[in-house]
């Protein structure tokens, strides 16, 4: 079983940046791939990035590239998304996941086991 736990949602104005973070329990994380997904209300959750467990790969969805960045610190168990430049699109509960250990990269919710509570980014314009 892994825990999961975001922080630093919030809101901001447009351009303006958050940086956030989610905690894992499990002392398995340095093996996991570490994602983060958003859901805008009536939408479906869309993949946002996610990192390799070294750290050294990661993926962003077309959308975020160039302003969002995903990174990790094995030491800590946490993932993070530092995300600049914001759009009142990006307005949306961002939760942090896990695939299990040893799998490959997924841009697919359905591939991750674990996910956290959730964290609400909202952006105004």
């Amino acid at each position: 079983q892994v825990q999961l736990a975001e922080s630093g949602g919030g809101s901001v104005q447009a351009g303006g940046s958050l940086r956030l973070s989610c905690v894992a329990s499990a002392g398995t994380f340095s093996f996991r791939i570490m994602g983060w997904f958003r859901q805008a209300p009536e939408k479906e959750r869309e993949f946002v990035a996610a990192v390799n467990w070294s750290g050294r790969s990661t993926d962003t969805s077309d959308s975020v590239k160039g302003r969002f960045t995903i990174s990790r610190d094995n030491a800590k168990n946490t993932v993070y998304l530092q995300m600049n430049s914001l759009k009142p699109e990006d307005t949306a509960v961002y939760y942090c996941a896990a695939r299990p250990p040893y799998a490959g990269i997924s841009y697919q919710a359905k591939d991750y086991s674990y996910w956290g509570q959730g964290t609400q980014v909202t952006v105004s314009s």
